[in-house]
């Protein structure tokens, strides 16, 4: 496993994180033990870095989390490093957004419940709060910081303008986008903003949320409890060509000696401007590729 310091600011984490998105249940439904036994493989890898959110699940994941990582919490809490993110709620059956220093607060005080420690590492807001003046948000976050229950600031699916916003209270540490070889409208502006300013940044979604895992094919279906099962990028012509796309590139791959997936996490982490590439996985046996270049 490679190691890098998130940014200028960041700490030292491995160059792939573990993203445990699915045990929140947007995936369908989940197996903990077969989730847990992940969990504790990637530390085995020599994972370090474990991203999750309050919105995942609204506690359910965050709650695995900390049960798959109680033993580190307890009594070696410096070895790994524990990304989640806040403000987002739900209302009337809906997620909004909600990036008040209220929202936050009590967002923050259930991560730490439901993650059974008592700082987190890297707090992130989930997407800007239009409702919620950005540097409000900037303000609330480094108080978090100066009561030591967080160790470092993020943001996610912030733009140049909202950063630069959030900059003139406090500097970002981290920005977490979302970044894979289908989706790389963020090169030209957000990944060059975060570079030159020394932002940490750990992308989401590297496999595409499961297409480039080389899995997958014209006939794959979702269960009616995945977000894939209602997503356009998981059907129609462009699904079909996409896959197409893979298809060449597991003969790439392959001829190289390696998996669709090595690959496509490699060429992720190989813009200079992307610290880590986050990796979910729900069973063991789809552990996250250790050797990448």
């Amino acid at each position: 496993m490679q190691y890098t310091h998130l940014g200028d600011r960041g700490p030292m984490v491995s160059r792939i994180a573990f993203g445990n998105w699915s045990a929140g249940g947007d995936w369908g439904s989940v197996d903990r033990v077969a989730a847990i036994a992940a969990t504790r493989e990637a530390l085995d890898l020599g994972i370090t870095l474990f991203d999750t959110a309050r919105a995942y699940g609204f506690g359910a994941a965050e709650e695995l989390l900390g049960e798959a990582l109680r033993p580190e919490i307890r009594s070696a809490r410096d070895s790994i490093v524990i990304a989640t993110k806040g403000g987002l709620r739900k209302e009337g059956g809906l997620t909004v957004r909600d990036s008040s220093p209220e929202g936050l607060r009590s967002d923050l005080e259930a991560s730490l419940r439901h993650l059974g420690t008592d700082y987190v590492d890297i707090y992130q807001v989930h997407w800007p709060d239009p409702a919620i003046p950005i540097e409000t948000t900037a303000e609330t976050l480094d108080g978090f910081v100066q009561q030591g229950l967080v160790r470092f600031v993020g943001v996610s699916n912030y733009d140049p303008r909202q950063m630069t916003a959030f900059q003139r209270v406090r500097p970002i540490d981290t920005l977490q986008p979302p970044y894979h070889m289908f989706r790389r409208e963020i090169e030209s502006s957000i990944l060059s903003y975060a570079q030159e300013h020394g932002i940490g940044t750990l992308v989401y979604g590297p496999l595409a949320h499961g297409l480039l895992t080389g899995r997958m094919t014209a006939n794959t279906t979702f269960a009616a409890d995945d977000w894939r099962s209602s997503s356009d990028l998981f059907a129609g012509e462009a699904f079909r060509r996409n896959l197409a796309v893979v298809s060449d590139l597991g003969e790439f791959a392959a001829a190289r000696g390696a998996s669709v997936a090595q690959l496509a996490i490699a060429w992720t982490l190989a813009n200079p401007a992307v610290d880590v590439a986050i990796v979910g996985a729900d069973r063991a046996r789809h552990r996250p590729p250790a050797h990448v270049r």
